[in-house]
């Protein structure tokens, strides 16, 4: 197999885009590849992305083509399986799976609408999409525990108890209590772990609405469609541990805009909070069944307000989901959930029977 990589910077491609195809685009096939893969980056510069978004758009862009060993618009759906496989095998995760599939699926579609001509008139293909239904990566998480119902309340209230008693006996205080504000953020905002570390200071409106609310400015993407920015309420005290936090425990980290910065004052990376989540975890010594992941914590809050009365619209707006389903499929509520509301139903019947 040849392996082909392309070198990509913020924005853009290293080098200059050109201004329309050269002559040895019309003869290889990889030169032409690579220069529209230069042309797409651009696009995501004008739709607006940000340089983090790009950074992880482009490291996709440079390492999937070198999965197949033609240029993309020749590749079929037994390529596509074949790339699949071998991620499967390397150990990676569902989620990076889906993003190579994402990334060679929105590249495909640039294809169709902006080179289909010239790779029909120069190399006699036609660009398809080889990701059908039986290749297409579905958003699960294969073989995890986090497909069933997400950590009680209850299990929740003693985890967070832990993680307070941490913040007092832990060697670095400010980072102790940094972790504990933002798992705290990221179950009673129902945030992403992505969308929480790109918080800001500025983001945090305590006397907004009836409990103070979060902008997210950087709400995650669908289908490439750029930044998805939301308000979203700061439920169950949130707001009293952001006002603590923002008073005593930011001022001890360098001054700069991000809300939960790492000691440069950068903000975390998102894989820095599922591990310091998971050292958390290791020190509370529970069983297997009992650890959870930072979007867990998402799930959790989506699965508790429902169980409390939330409307299901209302925890679609809390989630930033744009259907229903979607927000469907993260509600999971305890097995008595049934039985507890048909036996409120039926209190509520006979004291209006009783008048």
């Amino acid at each position: 197999m040849v392996v082909r990589h392309l070198s990509l910077v913020d924005g853009g491609l290293a080098g200059q885009v050109p201004s329309a195809a050269g002559p040895a685009s019309q003869t290889d096939p990889w030169v032409f590849q690579e220069e529209c893969a230069q042309a797409f980056a651009v696009t995501w510069t004008v739709r607006g992305f940000a340089p983090s978004t790009i950074r992880c758009y482009a490291s996709l862009l440079a390492r999937m083509p070198g999965c197949f060993d033609r240029p993309v618009w020749e590749v079929g759906p037994d390529e596509v399986d074949a790339m699949v496989r071998t991620l499967v095998v390397a150990g990676r995760a569902p989620g990076t799976r889906r993003a190579y599939v994402q990334a060679l699926r929105s590249f495909l579609e640039f294809l169709r609408e902006r080179r289909q001509n010239q790779i029909l008139a120069w190399f006699g293909v036609r660009v398809g999409d080889p990701v059908d239904r039986f290749n297409r990566s579905r958003h699960t998480a294969e073989g995890s525990p986090l497909v069933g119902a997400p950590p009680t309340a209850g299990r929740l209230e003693d985890f967070f108890a832990f993680a307070r008693h941490q913040v007092a006996v832990a060697p670095d205080y400010r980072a102790a209590a940094r972790d504990y504000a933002l798992l705290r953020t990221l179950y009673r905002a129902a945030l992403r772990v992505g969308e929480t570390v790109r918080l800001e200071c500025c983001d945090v409106h305590l006397r907004q609405g009836l409990s103070g609310r979060l902008h997210v400015r950087f709400g995650k993407a669908a289908n490439t469609s750029g930044p998805r920015p939301r308000w979203t309420p700061m439920l169950d005290g949130l707001e009293q541990i952001l006002a603590w936090y923002l008073a005593d425990i930011r001022p001890l980290f360098p001054d700069t805009p991000v809300l939960f910065p790492d000691p440069s004052g950068a903000p975390l990376k998102p894989e820095a909070v599922r591990d310091r989540l998971a050292r958390l975890l290791d020190l509370e010594d529970r069983p297997a069944p009992e650890r959870f992941t930072p979007h867990t914590l998402r799930r959790a809050c989506a699965t508790h307000q429902y169980e409390q009365g939330m409307d299901l619209i209302a925890v679609q707006q809390l989630l930033g989901h744009r259907h229903i389903a979607s927000t469907m499929a993260y509600v999971k509520p305890s097995a008595r959930f049934a039985e507890d509301a048909w036996q409120r139903a039926t209190v509520a019947a006979v004291a209006d029977l009783a008048g």
